[in-house]
């Protein structure tokens, strides 16, 4: 849920106002493990004891509106925030289930990608790691994800080139993996991207149970596939998205990483 603003909900003495350091917009990684819900997307949940129940009670009472977690829905939206970007949107995106915002339209696809602000002109993309508000379900059929949804992000990271630490290119922590950062990969872009989609779909798939194991064999499979090449495959950034993955649906932070570090050692990758 959302105060006025849009802004998320800091509800215990540590949170309360950003006093945690960041922690409601994410910069230290991981599900909510506070009481009441103050961390935004991770703190995203459809348990009616946990909605109900008298930690979230004055949340509520402070709520202006309610949001959710896409990527953990196994969807993306597309948020369109002006007239422009709707015209720009009928013209160049396949039709999807659409809700009316008050600036203008989400668009909302089935699949997960990373998510990022500013693709283009009044253009944001929500999915992993990011909440949207829950503006009703919207009308029309709920289409597969396109490749041109995904390419407005590959396009953000071309223009923006990535950091150097310690002499190599590496991308920055959330940033998702691109052909930066894995110039000694033998496979195209294209192969790379489709696979680690697949992946963090069958991580999201186990909703109730079972993504920890699905997190270690999807790094195993997608580790596999690069044990011949000259390298750097840009491993890192694959893991960073795997690991949000598996958070995002209740993993422990550190289970995550440990399942994905031993996913790349089983394909006989160092992690």
């Amino acid at each position: 849920m959302l105060r006025a603003g849009k802004r998320t909900l800091g509800n215990c003495p540590d949170c309360a106002d950003l006093a945690c350091g960041g922690r409601p917009n994410m910069k230290t990684p991981g599900p909510c493990t506070c009481p009441a819900p103050c961390h935004g997307w991770a703190a995203a949940t459809t348990d009616p004891t946990v909605l109900t129940g008298p930690a979230w009670a004055p949340a509520w009472r402070e709520a202006r509106a309610v949001a959710y977690h896409p990527g953990a829905a196994g969807v993306t939206v597309l948020d369109l925030d002006s007239a422009a970007a709707i015209a720009w949107a009928r013209a160049t995106m396949p039709p999807t289930r659409t809700v009316p915002t008050t600036r203008g339209e989400h668009w909302i696809y089935r699949g997960v990608m990373r998510s990022s602000n500013h693709v283009r002109p009044d253009v944001d993309i929500k999915s992993l790691m990011q909440y949207a508000r829950w503006l009703g379900p919207g009308t029309g059929t709920t289409a597969p994800l396109p490749d041109a949804v995904r390419a407005l992000v590959d396009r953000d990271e071309e223009a923006t080139p990535p950091p150097i630490r310690a002499g190599v290119a590496s991308s920055s922590p959330g940033r998702g993996w691109s052909r930066s950062v894995a110039h000694g990969c033998r496979h195209t872009e294209r192969y790379v991207r489709t696979g680690l989609a697949r992946g963090i779909t069958k991580i999201l798939d186990h909703q109730e149970s079972g993504a920890g194991s699905q997190t270690f064999g999807v790094a195993r499979f997608l580790a596999a596939q690069h044990t011949h090449c000259p390298g750097p495959c840009g491993l890192d950034a694959i893991a960073h998205e795997l690991i949000g993955a598996a958070v995002s649906v209740g993993v422990p932070p550190d289970y995550a990483a440990r399942a994905v570090a031993n996913g790349f050692t089983t394909a006989g990758i160092a992690a």
